[in-house]
């Protein structure tokens, strides 16, 4: 005798039984959050290519002041911070996907958020000493 969920689940489609079964908020969450950086990366990236571009040389005097210059900083810290996280939801992607005993997961995750971190924080202090200089 099959009780009442039983009868109900093989009544269910695969297709309903797979979208029924656990939480995907995470997953979409982190997918979002990959595309919308992906998009705001293309107008960044067309800005900096672009008034690199413009600059008259790449001496470090000239660089320096384009850097300090009206809302260059602003500009290139929402393109290292976006670039940044964007990097780190695909390596956290290749990670979780690619290595599969649990401690060395974790060992790589932290690895990498660690990085990611330092080398964001990095960038940042970059910018504002050359604005400020």
């Amino acid at each position: 005798m099959s009780g009442p969920i039983e009868t109900r689940s093989t009544l269910r489609t695969p297709l309903a039984r797979v979208l029924g079964s656990g939480s995907a908020k995470q997953g979409v969450h982190h997918w979002w959050a990959q595309r919308m950086t992906s998009i705001a990366l293309v107008p960044l990236t067309l800005w900096f290519v672009f008034a690199l571009a413009g600059l008259p040389s790449f001496e470090h005097a000239v660089v320096r002041a384009w850097i300090g210059a009206g809302w260059t900083p602003v500009w290139l810290t929402l393109l290292v911070l976006v670039l940044c996280h964007h990097s780190l939801s695909g390596v956290q992607v290749v990670i979780e996907d690619y290595l599969h005993g649990k401690g060395i997961k974790i060992a790589a995750l932290l690895a990498s958020q660690f990085a990611h971190g330092i080398v964001a924080v990095a960038c940042v202090f970059a910018i504002v000493k050359l604005a400020l200089a």
